[in-house]
This record gives structure tokens, C-alpha cells and sequence, in this order.
């Protein structure tokens, strides 16, 4: 299995991006997926996460206003839209991936929880 994403980049405060998270070698129907982030000098941690079954979502408190995550099963793809992004929305932003299991989103944000991980995305926001 292989997870790559793209779509980071440079932004302005206020602007928007969308991740991708690419997911090859077994289908994302069966995956919990989700995405986390490092900032420099800061531990990684979880932004939100969704069920490749039936879509369910959950998402850090941080996440709830301002990121949507989606999927897409034909494409084998999970997406995280940004929209209003800060400077403190700035670091490496990661895709993770697992196979399902019953209490998957009540654990979504442990990363030991995961099996594969991609190489991940800069997200630079700055004026």
C-alpha cells in the first residue's frame, strides 16, 4: 500500500488549499484515512480523519470551522480542503491510513493506530 499526497503549496493568510491523498496497492473502501500535521519545533498531530466505507468524519477542534475532508472511492483519493488558512495552519501535512475496524474514529488521532503513512505535503502560510 501507498499513500501519496500533493497539493500543498504556497498560500496567503485568508487563502484556501486542497490536499490529496492518493492511495494505491488496496482500496480505500476498506481504509480509515486520516490527516495530521507537524509544525516546526511541535509534535505531530491529528487534523481530521474519515471512514472510506460510508464517509463518516471527525475532526480536531482546530479543524471543525475552517477543513473538510472528502473521498472520493472511484479515485481512491482522500481530500482535505482549507479554507481560511492562518500562519498557524503552516507545517508538513500527512496522510495515514488503516483498515477499518469498529472504534476506528472514537481513534482516529493515534497515530500508532496507523499502518501507512505518506512522505507528505509542505503547507506554507505567509503573507
Amino acid at each position: 500500500v501507498q499513500l501519496v499526497e500533493s497539493g500543498g503549496g504556497l498560500v496567503q493568510p485568508g487563502g484556501s488549499l486542497t490536499l490529496s491523498c492518493a492511495i494505491s496497492g488496496w482500496r480505500l473502501q476498506y481504509f480509515g484515512v486520516g490527516w495530521f500535521r507537524q509544525a516546526p519545533g511541535k509534535e505531530r498531530e491529528g487534523v481530521a480523519c474519515v471512514v472510506g466505507s460510508d464517509g463518516s468524519a471527525r475532526y480536531a477542534d482546530s479543524a471543525k470551522v475552517n477543513f473538510t475532508i472528502s473521498r472520493d472511492n472511484a479515485k481512491n483519493t482522500v481530500y482535505l480542503q482549507m479554507n481560511s488558512l492562518k500562519p498557524e495552519d503552516m507545517a508538513v501535512y500527512y496522510c495515514a491510513a488503516t483498515n477499518y475496524y469498529r472504534n476506528y474514529i472514537a481513534h482516529c488521532f493515534m497515530e500508532p493506530k496507523y499502518d501507512y503513512w505518506g512522505q507528505g505535503t509542505q503547507v506554507t502560510v505567509s503573507s
